[in-house]
């Protein structure tokens, strides 16, 4: 009997730590390469025809005596990174403090207690809750980029999924996978159509009735997709390949069943949990609130209700509080070395700074150079499957949008490709593989909310992904046949 995937499959430390060692050893043969920039507003821009080498290797060294980037540095260099406004530090002060919230929240069984109740009043309508949610997050990830924030609603949905008789691989699904389903056929995303549209030239927000049209197909395949699964694990729970991780969950759920009926204290927390959330949704598509605002949010939630419960007799002490808070902040701590990780990478192979010697920019410069002479329709094909796999390296859609773009228009127009299809091919590439990565740290978060190994969500998961980018490459032979303005 062969064994399953998940023990074939590398851990997702192992694998980046594989990757790793294979971006130190290019830095010593690859030449690395830089352009010219300039600005245009808040935008970064490439000056056409400015490509170069640098004169010498990156050769970083196996161990950086002056504490930068080195082989051996790779995973503090990756903690300690970026700013607050994104990867890798403000990832990590964002997982860190919505799991500690969480960790309070889920201590007062309140949710537990509530999730028991709606089981019992939506039993009927059960197998539609799955489709349902997996509709209204990824309208979340077109409308306005939703995709960290699934990260807090995984916390209650992964609980509540298994609870009903699903897994937690479907509460990520539902939740996680649909916002960056959106994310991919968005029509107004802020942070992924709009600006590569603005650094094309094209329109912004120009080409919307197409994206409509393939966000409702996407997503029409994905809640059938995920409404066909979970009838069957309902049905059989043990065909879940969770089904193992997921007795943590039972565990939780035999406990809940065995507790009283919700009490009034019980509905102040989920009515205060409510009204938070809505502050969070609220902030996000009004004032464009981000990975600081959220984190704080969440903050608040979670000591509002610390307090609550322990005027309601929940906890004993206020060092019980912080207990808790640590508790659930650990449990996230092997998503944070994932994403630290991937991170101390992308530094090792020299940054994404298009204007400072980078592997990165010389990958970018040979692939657009390799795409000469293709037709337009095979180049728009292979731009699509381009920009999935540079995704690997740089899961940012923003941070992939900066740097792809300069160099994708303007190669556009020499493959005879329309540049509103270039900003298609960056958009699906951008979000459809960020279900699966191991370097996005969304995802990476939410599988450490759910308590699952990145090798058993890839043997979930490859078959839809494979049905995404399957129908995202024949959505570029459309497009580009169509001459997509």
């Amino acid at each position: 009997m062969s064994r399953p995937l998940a023990a074939r499959v590398p851990n997702a430390l192992v694998l980046l730590s594989f990757l790793a060692i294979l971006a130190w050893l290019a830095t010593l043969v690859v030449p690395a390469g830089m352009f010219d920039v300039h600005q245009v507003g808040d935008r970064t821009l490439l000056v056409e025809g400015s490509f170069r080498y640098a004169e010498e290797p990156l050769a970083m060294p196996w161990f950086s005596e002056e504490g930068g980037s080195g082989l051996t540095n790779v995973l503090f260099e990756g903690l300690v990174s970026g700013s607050k406004w994104g990867s890798a530090i403000g990832i990590i002060a964002f997982l860190l403090v919505i799991g500690g919230a969480f960790g309070i929240i889920m201590a007062t069984g309140a949710m537990d207690r509530a999730i028991v109740s709606m089981i019992h009043r939506s039993a009927r309508y059960q197998d539609l809750m799955p489709p349902m949610l997996f509709l209204l997050f990824s309208l979340g990830g077109a409308i306005f980029g939703m995709g960290e924030e699934a990260v807090a609603f995984c916390v209650i949905l992964v609980p509540m999924m298994v609870r009903l008789g699903y897994d937690s691989l479907s509460a990520v699904c539902c939740s996680y996978v649909a916002t960056q389903v959106g994310f991919g056929t968005s029509w107004m995303n802020p942070f992924s159509v709009a600006i590569a549209q603005g650094i094309a030239g094209v329109p912004v927000l120009s080409g919307a009735p197409l994206r409509m049209g393939l966000w409702a197909l996407f997503t029409l395949a994905g809640m059938i997709y995920l409404y066909r699964y979970g009838r069957r694990i309902r049905r059989q729970p043990e065909l879940s390949p969770s089904y193992a991780s997921d007795q943590y969950w039972r565990d939780r759920s035999d406990q809940g069943n065995q507790a009283e009926s919700m009490d009034n204290l019980d509905k102040g927390i989920i009515l205060t949990l409510l009204l938070g959330l809505v502050w969070v949704t609220w902030g996000v598509i009004t004032k464009g609130y981000y990975i600081p605002q959220i984190a704080a949010q969440f903050m608040v939630i979670g000591l509002v209700i610390g307090i609550i419960g322990r005027i309601g007799g929940r906890f004993t002490s206020l060092n019980q509080l912080g207990d808790q808070f640590t508790h659930g902040a650990a449990i996230l701590m092997p998503a944070i070395l994932v994403v630290a990780l991937a991170k101390g990478i992308i530094l090792l192979l020299g940054g994404d700074n298009p204007a400072e010697p980078s592997i990165l920019n010389s990958l970018l410069y040979s692939a657009g150079s390799a795409f000469e002479g293709l037709g337009a329709q095979a180049a728009a094909v292979v731009m699509f499957w381009f920009q999935s796999l540079f995704n690997v390296l740089v899961s940012s859609g923003s941070g992939q949008a900066a740097l792809t773009m300069p160099l994708m228009a303007p190669l556009a127009d020499m493959l005879q490709v329309t540049r509103q299809v270039a900003v298609l091919a960056f958009q699906l590439g951008d979000g459809l593989t960020n279900i699966i990565i191991p370097t996005s740290a969304s995802l990476v978060g939410c599988l450490g909310v759910a308590r699952l190994e990145w090798p058993l969500w890839v043997g979930f998961i490859w078959r839809f992904t494979l049905l995404m980018m399957g129908m995202a490459t024949l959505v570029m032979v459309v497009a580009t046949a169509m001459g997509y303005q």
